[in-house]
């Protein structure tokens, strides 16, 4: 073939950066926006924190984050089928120069009286302390693991050389929940010594895990369930009632102990019912994993993106913007431009007051598709919020897109790590989707509801005859509800409740 020039005509989407910005945004939760939002307010001169909250009591509020921040009544129970889609059209609006500069204002916090100074409330807590100021700087927190505990320990009782890297060994093979798991060689293989006669021995590998065994927390250092119960039974006081019951229930009939069958335990063992049960509940007051005691637990609370309340009948629903940083355009900066300069300074203020405004549109973007799609999942899951997971109807994304006419992944977006504060506790909003299954009426049952009815049957079961999967099923059949027993079985493993075998308990079982 010949070489040739050729000229084609042909389509492509192409996402532009402002567009990659605002998908970026949406798809953020509160706390990562919150960091979003002070980047760009470190990077951006063009971007101040508006703190004139006087001027913002006198301005009417025209932004659209404005708009969104304010308590939007909505009465649900109204069948007006525009009411949702007036009341989100109402906070679509043209954002002009001043009002990029008058936005993110906010209400004034109700947490002081009216009349309140602030330098008055400042000064009144800061001189009521003990006269110094604090240095937060000087102010730590340290979390001790529970490695950290062990060492402490380790470097406070007498040991040998030799018997010191023997028991760092283990420290640093223990696992989270205090247990030590593997061969003792083989823990110990990298241990080397000068002299080919001082391997180590089996009887100094265990006489060294014998003295850790006495470290705190107690039952540390158990190579399995059963050493961990025991080591903790053995430091209890010697005059402790049935004390040698459970240690013998413990050494020689630990797996009877799941199925807590006193019948059968007394006749293998020769104890009464009343000895038996008393040393049952000895070894549940003990712990199998003691090491978590100590293991570093780094909660994360979660900060919900919506409020929804019922105030008078009506659902009241409102954005959480209260840890936001109020922006706008910073007036200084923006005079400076000059549009006949195409100096490098006043170009690099054009760049960054363009790239100011995008910032402040994908934010108000954000959070009216943050509001729509709240107020829709409100208005299809008026049940749920009446009467919990029972009354949940079921929801796909497809169902929200089609209401406010946007595309399924723009929904996935704005439900990922976005949660909702209701009267039925914080759900993330991706909860309020499930499947559905089959009613008798032709109807949709919400998997979720199937879950709570579930749960609800389970926990009103008797203990020693509990319903198994079939029994279920049949149970769901007579509130009409269609759904096969390996789906029930399914259901429950997801809900982490054990088989009617595992869930039996013995009538003479406390």
């Amino acid at each position: 073939m010949r070489p040739g020039l050729q000229l084609k005509i042909g389509q492509q989407l192409t996402m532009t950066p402002q567009l990659q910005q605002a998908i970026k945004l949406l798809q953020l939760s509160t706390l990562e926006l919150r960091q979003e939002v002070i980047e760009q307010l470190y990077n951006n001169p063009l971007l101040e924190i508006d703190e004139d909250q006087g001027a913002s009591e006198n301005q009417e509020p025209t932004d659209t984050n404005s708009a969104v921040n304010q308590d939007l009544d909505v009465d649900l129970n109204s069948d007006d089928p525009n009411l949702h889609a007036a009341a989100a059209d109402a906070t679509e609006v043209t954002l002009t120069q001043a009002e990029i500069d008058s936005s993110w204002d906010d209400q004034t916090s109700q947490d002081l009286p009216v009349d309140a100074n602030w330098d008055e409330v400042y000064n009144a807590s800061s001189s009521s302390g003990s006269g110094g100021e604090v240095n937060l700087e000087q102010v730590y927190q340290v979390t001790e693991s529970l490695q950290d505990h062990l060492h402490w320990q380790l470097n406070l009782t007498p040991f040998s050389d030799r018997d010191r890297e023997i028991a760092e060994a283990y420290i640093d093979a223990i696992n989270d929940s205090g247990t030590i798991s593997g061969n003792l060689q083989e823990i110990t293989a990298h241990i080397q010594y000068q002299e080919p006669d001082d391997a180590l021995e089996e009887d100094e590998l265990i006489a060294v895990l014998r003295r850790l065994q006495q470290f705190d927390p107690p039952g540390v250092f158990g190579r399995d369930i059963k050493e961990c119960l025991l080591i903790q039974l053995n430091q209890l006081s010697t005059d402790t009632p049935h004390l040698a019951q459970a240690k013998r229930l413990t050494n020689e009939f630990l797996e009877d102990i799941t199925s807590v069958d006193i019948t059968k335990l007394s006749k293998k063992t020769g104890y009464s019912n009343t000895d038996i049960q008393a040393a049952l509940g000895l070894i549940r007051s003990l712990n199998p994993r003691p090491g978590e005691i100590l293991a570093a637990n780094n909660a994360e609370y979660i900060v919900p993106d919506v409020y929804v309340e019922k105030v008078s009948g009506r659902w009241r629903v409102q954005l959480n913007n209260g840890n936001m940083p109020r922006l706008r355009i910073n007036d200084t900066y923006s005079n400076l431009i000059k549009r006949s300069d195409n100096s490098n300074e006043n170009q690099f203020l054009k760049d960054n007051l363009a790239e100011a405004r995008w910032f402040l549109r994908s934010l108000e973007s954000r959070n009216e598709t943050l509001m729509r799609v709240a107020m829709t999942i409100i208005d299809l899951q008026q049940g749920f919020l009446d009467h919990g997971p029972v009354a949940m109807k079921p929801m796909v994304l497809s169902d929200i897109a089609a209401k406010l006419d946007l595309h399924e992944s723009t929904i996935s977006r704005v439900t990922t790590t976005k949660y909702m504060a209701t009267p039925q506790g914080i759900f993330e909003l991706k909860y309020f989707f499930s499947s559905h299954v089959g009613t008798a009426s032709g109807g949709e049952c919400s998997s979720t509801a199937v879950c709570a009815i579930l749960k609800t049957m389970i926990g009103a079961e008797n203990p020693s005859k509990p319903l198994s999967d079939s029994k279920l099923t049949s149970l769901l059949e007579e509130q009409g509800i269609h759904v096969a027993r390996r789906t029930v079985a399914k259901y429950r493993e997801s809900m982490g409740i054990q088989s009617s075998s595992q869930r039996k308990r013995f009538d003479n079982a406390k």
